[in-house]
């Protein structure tokens, strides 16, 4: 079997993976080792399945993961085996700004965190803007995230753990105004931002893409890109065990 493999470092597992498998620039699935920012990496580099192997690492979750570098063998084993699956998350989003496309796993976030940013939240109906929510939004901005990325900077900022496909949570950072609650929609449908007053950041990922500028838009839709993980037979955690590891990664046990 050829495989492509990411890392945060290198790590002592990594050899045993290179002795037992063909490494290379591409293959037929992508092997992750570190923790979510790792797998972000890796999808952003690869197209194909992703199996992520977390370090167990201080403050490292590895939300997607099953399995750990402690399991390096049994992995190599059921590997070389075949026994595993390639299971479709979600899509990846598709950012559209200033007639450049950019395309996210977890976010599209726009942020201004000098200054009060002002936009406004609409649905792309067919070339038509409908109001989702139907005033101008303030506050530090807004982050737009599928399932996929519902786990990560979207719970930081107070949204919910989404478990379905196929739709977008918008979370308001540190509204200023009577409504602060994130708004949940489908995902069959376009969302357009509209900045209204003050500029803003636009980043996907963690990543810069412009500073948008007041009368300035970008949208966001679901792309045609799958984000597909490797599920090795046996080794499927249930949800309520990773949402106890990314609990614990938060935990600060000294001081």
């Amino acid at each position: 079997m050829k495989i492509k493999i990411v890392a945060a470092k290198e790590f002592p597992g990594i050899k045993r993976l290179q002795e037992e498998f063909d490494v290379g620039k591409t293959g037929e699935i992508c092997i992750a080792v570190g923790g979510d920012g790792t797998f972000v990496r890796a999808a952003r580099e690869y197209d194909g399945p992703i199996l992520l192997i977390r370090s167990n690492e201080p403050g490292s979750s590895g939300y997607y993961s099953d399995v750990s570098l402690d399991d390096i063998e049994n992995v190599i084993d059921k590997l070389k085996k075949h026994k595993y699956r390639i299971e479709t998350l979600e899509k990846k989003l598709h950012i559209s700004y200033s007639g450049k496309s950019y395309y996210a796993v977890n976010e599209a976030v726009l942020r201004n965190m000098q200054r009060e940013v002002n936009f406004k939240v609409y649905e792309d109906n067919k070339g038509k803007l409908d109001d989702i929510y139907p005033f101008v939004m303030g506050g530090d901005g807004v982050l737009i995230t599928s399932s996929i990325g519902s786990t990560a900077y979207n719970k930081s900022a107070g949204g919910p753990i989404i478990l379905s496909p196929s739709v977008f949570c918008l979370t308001f950072l540190n509204a200023d105004g009577p409504y602060r609650n994130p708004i949940v929609v489908g995902a069959v449908k376009k969302i357009v931002v509209k900045v209204v007053k003050y500029p803003g950041v636009l980043e996907y990922d963690g990543m810069k893409i412009a500073t948008v500028t007041p009368g300035k838009s970008f949208s966001v839709k679901l792309s045609d890109r799958d984000l597909r993980i490797v599920k090795l037979e046996g080794r499927e955690e249930k949800m309520s065990d990773k949402l106890e590891r990314v609990i614990r990664s938060r935990m600060i046990k000294d001081l």
